[in-house]
């Protein structure tokens, strides 16, 4: 009675010990989950939040330049108050060319003569 009493108490405690270990390593299995899930936590403490401003913008100038434009269709009143904001000058200009020319370059001119 007593080998089989020994050898049942012998067995019982390996199945204890067995039961705990198993135990134990749950533990730590969780205990790595949990770790995981702390870091990822952390890692999202540390994202930034960034405010996206956005601008509009608006053309101001819609008109096309005068020296864009054929000669034939600009009016003398244009010629002179564009003459007068880019010279600063309170008279009217004199005489004004306006041409285009192509070749190995590409030039769009208006010459200005002042009346003084």
């Amino acid at each position: 009675e007593e080998s089989q009493n020994g050898s049942s108490s012998t067995q019982s405690t390996s199945t204890e010990e067995k039961k705990e270990e198993e135990k134990k390593e749950e533990k730590k299995e969780g205990e790595d989950e949990v770790k995981i899930e702390d870091v990822d936590k952390k890692k999202e403490k540390k994202k930034k939040k960034i405010k996206e401003v956005t601008q509009e913008m608006e053309v101001l100038n819609t008109t096309k330049p005068l020296w864009e434009k054929n000669s034939k269709d600009v009016t003398k009143e244009e010629y002179a108050a564009f003459y007068k904001a880019l010279s600063n000058d309170w008279e009217e200009h004199l005489a004004v060319q306006h041409y285009h020319t192509e070749g190995s370059f590409d030039f769009k001119v208006i010459l200005f003569c002042p009346k003084r």
